[in-house]
């Protein structure tokens, strides 16, 4: 129990000071967030070449960093929306995330997938979509005047998204026999730990915005409908 609070605790500053640098550099767009962005790609390709072996497995994780840096980059990029486009990013993820794990906890009942993620469960699965979608329809509600039941739903799609990729990197770190993909975040484990459902996120919403909106106003066709 004292284990399990003390890495709450770890959880929470880890959170604390990150949250705040990651919405700053997103706010500032150009080389800040250019270089934040690198330095996550750089630290999860460093930690998924430690954890996997296998040529087919470095390649993927080429592809695995690359999206890391190129989905926030292409979004960031649309001058009108790309800010916005980031802070839903983050409120889905993050939303989706906390009141997963507190649901999941306080609600319990049937496990998700208890073969990869023995901890996640169905009542935490809903409870942070849900909240996602509440939040991301409030959050747009302060940069204009946006569809609520578009942003709602595409709330709903990127919070499934983002258990899918935490779902996905903990089956390969099941796989290769590891807990956590490093120690560089207190509490929180490697920088993959942290950002697997934020991968799984901005990858899809960067598709749905480039197919929308092109290169030039990504964020406009991820956002406006």
């Amino acid at each position: 129990m004292v284990q399990t609070t003390s890495n709450l605790t770890l959880r929470i500053v880890s959170a604390v000071v990150l949250a705040p640098v990651a919405l700053f550099a997103a706010y500032l767009g150009g080389w800040p967030f250019a270089l934040f962005w690198t330095a996550a790609a750089i630290a999860v390709l460093w930690e998924w070449t430690t954890l996997v072996t296998g040529p087919v497995w470095m390649i993927a994780g080429v592809g695995y960093a690359g999206v890391m840096l190129a989905a926030p980059m292409i979004l960031r990029h649309d001058i009108d929306l790309g800010f916005l486009a980031m802070v839903l990013l983050f409120a889905i993820v993050w939303t989706t995330d906390i009141l997963g794990y507190f649901a999941g906890k306080a609600i319990g009942g049937p496990k998700l997938m208890p073969a990869i993620s023995p901890k996640k469960t169905w009542s935490g699965a809903f409870a942070g979509t849900l909240g996602a979608m509440i939040v991301a329809v409030l959050v747009a509600s302060l940069f204009g005047s946006f569809n609520g039941t578009a942003i709602a739903s595409i709330a709903l799609l990127l919070s499934v998204m983002a258990q899918l990729g935490d779902l996905l990197e903990s089956w390969i770190k099941r796989h290769f026999g590891a807990k956590d993909a490093s120690q560089l975040i207190p509490g929180h484990g490697g920088v993959m730990d942290r950002l697997d459902g934020f991968w799984a996120a901005a990858f899809v919403g960067c598709a749905i915005g480039l197919l929308r909106g092109g290169f030039d106003t990504p964020a406009h066709g991820l956002l406006v409908w």
